[in-house]
């Protein structure tokens, strides 16, 4: 099976592409938080509700969310910068080089902790849930479990020790000859 060549052509301008959405993703949620700290009515109209009727934990808890989007703004630019250089060795003809190994290892932290952070944001949510609930606003609550990602963590941790591998065999073989 042969790929493509526009496929590679593609994906370094889809990456820059996703990178620049995910800095105006990061600035909209860093605009939210600065107006909901300059003037805290907003959040309480975004709940439909008047300033007053907003409980401390559930503005708390909706600063929380908001604060670890922009931690996962952080990731997913972590995580595109990374495959954006192992794209550019592809590009090179040298994909298979120690680097490319660290990259994958380091993508695989990086969605263990989007991951992580995901499931912390449930759970921030979860935890006010009852409380706007009895407010009469509920909440559609649909953070369950998915060992897609996990498998996925472990994927790139098995493909950066091959990587890794690869690399020191081919340095083996190039100094024997």
């Amino acid at each position: 099976m042969t790929t493509s060549p526009n496929a590679l052509a593609l994906t370094r301008p889809l990456l820059l592409g996703l990178t620049v959405l995910n800095a105006l993703y990061a600035f909209a949620i860093g605009a939210l938080l600065v107006a909901t700290l300059l003037y805290p009515p907003v959040l309480s109209a975004a709940l439909g509700m008047t300033d007053g009727q907003t409980p401390w934990e559930v503005r708390a808890a909706l600063r929380a969310v908001v604060v670890l989007g922009l931690i996962a703004a952080y990731v997913v630019h972590r995580v595109l910068r990374e495959l954006l250089a192992i794209v550019d060795t592809v590009r090179s003809g040298d994909p298979f080089v120690v680097d490319n190994a660290r990259r994958l290892q380091a993508i695989a932290w990086w969605v263990l902790v989007g991951e992580a952070l995901r499931l912390l944001i449930g759970m921030t949510a979860w935890s006010v849930s009852g409380s706007l609930s009895s407010m009469g606003i509920d909440l559609d609550l649909d953070i369950g479990f998915s060992f897609a990602p996990w498998l996925a963590v472990l994927l790139l941790f098995v493909l950066a020790r091959v990587f890794e591998q690869g690399a020191r065999m081919r340095a083996d073989l190039e100094g024997t000859v």
